[in-house]
């Protein structure tokens, strides 16, 4: 265990716990830590933005980072939650692996998946991430950044398979067919031999915050097959928009069963 990250976690928490900012000396002898250890690990978490020290007093105080992210692991429970019970029946109706993902930066991250019952299946674990415009979910959640955000990413685009999209003016008219379709297709764009199709959710307001997907073998999981999933992914997605916006669990498992994500 990384010892300096450990006591780095233990300072963190011994100020987010305080009703009061903590000096140096203070910290060091609550934790049985020497002052100058404490000192360093203090400016390194100011340097992150997790601690602030008054000028007044040198005292220190957790930040409001440590809420931005409580709240960001919150609305991420809140989400796998909501898309539960619409992940399983596009499981049990499309035999593939299903994704729940997040955009971060340019890349995704999976914060939830069920696997494919077939013994074959599209590999991914949950916490991990992938370049968004290479996946299906990832791209479902770029084409509704702003025009700067993708004019940016398009000059950095990097191979990752014989199918990536890695030309700037291909990459944005992709992006265009993403939003005019409402939906997004990788064609083994990440790994040559798995392909996925999938949808953006959106929060009440109308901004995309996630996406849900379908991702399989290419010799399974066909452009033929892309249309009919789109159609459930669509209808799944605008469900979990839905039931994060407030509609009661019970309702959302009944719509989950019975409405037209076939």
């Amino acid at each position: 265990m990384n010892n300096t990250l450990v006591k780095g976690l233990a300072v963190l928490e011994a100020l987010a716990r305080s009703d009061r900012p903590l000096g140096v000396t203070e910290l060091a002898t609550r934790l049985e830590l020497g002052k100058s250890n404490v000192h360093r690990l203090l400016q390194a978490l100011t340097e992150l933005g997790y601690a602030q020290r008054d000028e007044a007093t040198s005292a220190y105080r957790a930040t409001i980072r440590l809420w931005e992210l409580g709240s960001a692991v919150l609305g991420n429970l809140d989400l796998r939650d909501a898309a539960a019970p619409y992940m399983e029946t596009l499981r049990e109706r499309s035999r593939e692996t299903v994704h729940l993902s997040i955009l971060d930066g340019d890349e995704v991250v999976y914060v939830h998946k069920l696997d494919s019952p077939e013994p074959v299946r599209a590999y991914s674990q949950i916490g991990g991430r992938a370049p968004a415009y290479c996946v299906a979910t990832g791209k479902a959640m770029l084409a509704w950044q702003g025009d700067a955000f993708l004019e940016s990413l398009a000059g950095r685009l990097r191979n990752h398979s014989p199918n990536t999209i890695v030309e700037p003016q291909a990459f944005l008219r992709e992006m265009e067919r993403v939003r005019r379709n409402g939906f997004a297709v990788n064609r083994g764009e990440w790994r040559e031999s798995v392909c996925g199709v999938a949808a953006p959710v959106r929060e009440p307001g109308g901004r995309v915050i996630a996406a849900i997907g379908l991702s399989g073998p290419a010799d399974r999981l066909r452009p033929s097959t892309f249309r009919p999933f789109a159609e459930q992914l669509v209808e799944a997605a605008h469900a979990i928009g839905e039931a994060l916006a407030g509609a009661s669990p019970q309702a959302s498992e009944n719509r989950a069963s019975t409405r037209s994500i076939r």
